[in-house]
This record gives C-alpha cells, structure tokens and sequence, in this order.
C-alpha cells in the first residue's frame, strides 16, 4: 500500500494572453510541466495554457478534474483521494492566484485538514498588483469581492464600504463581471463624495492596461470614460 501523499501546487496563470514567461516564474513553469494531475477552474483554458507553457504535443497524457462554481461540493473535495493516493496535483485556476476569488480553496482546505504538503507558487495577482499601483492605503483593505447585482442594493453597499473606508482608512476592494463594469462605475460615481478616491485597474499586465486614481470629483468630469468589457479591479477610499 502506498502510504506517501502527494503534494497540492497552487499554480498562477497569466491574467490575458500575454506569453507565459512574461508573468509566470520559470520554477513554476518547470513544475506545472512535470505533473499530470491538474484540477482546474476550466479544461479548455488549461489545456490551452499548459499548451502554451512548455506541453504542447503532450496534453493528451494529462488528467483534468474540473472545480468551479457549478461543481457539487462533495465531488470537489473528493479530489483530495487523488493526492491521498500518492499523485501530485496542481491546481489552475482562470487567471492568476488559484483559492483568491476563486473555489479552488475547497480543494486546499481539504489538503490542509489531511496534512497534505501545500505549495503556493508566485504570479500574478489583479487585486494585489491593482492595489499596488492605486496609492491608496496597502496597510489596511479589504477584498469585497462581488457586491448586489440590482442597482437600489448595490448603491447602498457602495456607501456601506465608503463610510466603513472613511471611518477606518481601509481601502475597499471590489470586481465585477466585465459586462457589468459600466453600471458599477456609475453607482460608484452616482453615490460617493467628492473627495473620495477611486482606481480604476484594467487588463493588468497587459498592453491594454489602464491604472489611474482619481476622486470622485475628477472621475464625473470624465463624462466620455469607457471601461469596456474587459478584466477590471475598483478600488475605493474615502
């Protein structure tokens, strides 16, 4: 019987199309190259990066387990069996850190309640990189993920972060989906003070992107600004 476990790679993946050793360690490459083993947020979109990282020709010989969020929760963490059978598995997730914004911590927490070996390999991180470049405060944020849909809730959640932001200095962090960017910015525009100030951070790492800090005053008269429907972090301080 095999009593040794393998080992959960936490594996970062370029946030666009820009090529793989721009954003992706060279260690971190060799090790992806070497597994076989991989569960991921999508196969297609993994198969297409390993593809481009080095296995090209070989992608046929890999297993892929698909973890996202329409997979039934107890078939996720049942693929913590395969590490507990001695096979290393990486972890992928769409683009950047696997288990931030992303349902691949399932998989990881099931790794760390077995006493299974977790490595976390360096890469690219929108909201990190976003809050890097903000000039907003990086000693205390908060990441918010999504907030409301409809537009009376998502308001109000907006000036629920801004007065928290006022009254502690923490940098509010916020996505959304690319089609919704629009809608958000005007809520974001529509309902905070003058004074406080918003990043904008889009296609980060890549050519297209867009990192600018303004208030609230200095965003509405840039009555023509369009986000687009691209990859976007908004990042709010009162």
């Amino acid at each position: 019987m095999n009593n040794k476990r393998g080992v959960l790679y936490l594996i970062p993946s370029p946030l666009g199309d820009n090529p793989v050793e721009e954003v992706i360690p060279a260690y971190a490459i060799r090790k992806m190259c070497a597994l076989k083993y991989f569960v991921v947020e999508e196969v297609n979109t993994a198969r297409r990066y390993l593809s481009r990282a080095g296995l090209r020709g070989k992608i046929e010989g890999l297993q892929f387990f698909e973890l996202n969020e329409h997979t039934d929760y107890q078939v996720a963490r049942g693929y913590i069996k395969l590490l507990l059978d001695g096979n290393d598995v990486g972890i992928i997730s769409e683009a950047g850190l696997p288990a931030v914004a992303d349902p691949g911590n399932i998989l990881v927490r099931e790794a760390q309640e077995n006493d299974i070996e977790v490595v976390p390999f360096a890469g690219p991180s929108s909201l990190m990189m976003a809050l890097m470049a903000s000039g907003l405060n990086g000693q205390n944020f908060a990441f918010n993920g999504y907030i409301p849909v409809k537009e009376g809730p998502r308001k109000a959640k907006i000036k629920e972060l801004e007065t928290l932001s006022k009254r502690s200095g923490q940098t509010q962090i916020i996505i959304e989906t690319p089609y919704r960017n629009g809608s958000l910015l005007a809520d974001i525009i529509s309902v905070c003070a003058e004074n406080t100030r918003l990043c904008i951070a889009a296609d980060i790492t890549l050519p297209t992107a867009y990192i600018k800090t303004k208030s609230i005053a200095e965003w509405r008269e840039q009555k023509n600004f369009r986000i687009g429907k691209r990859p976007c972090v908004f990042i709010l301080q009162g």
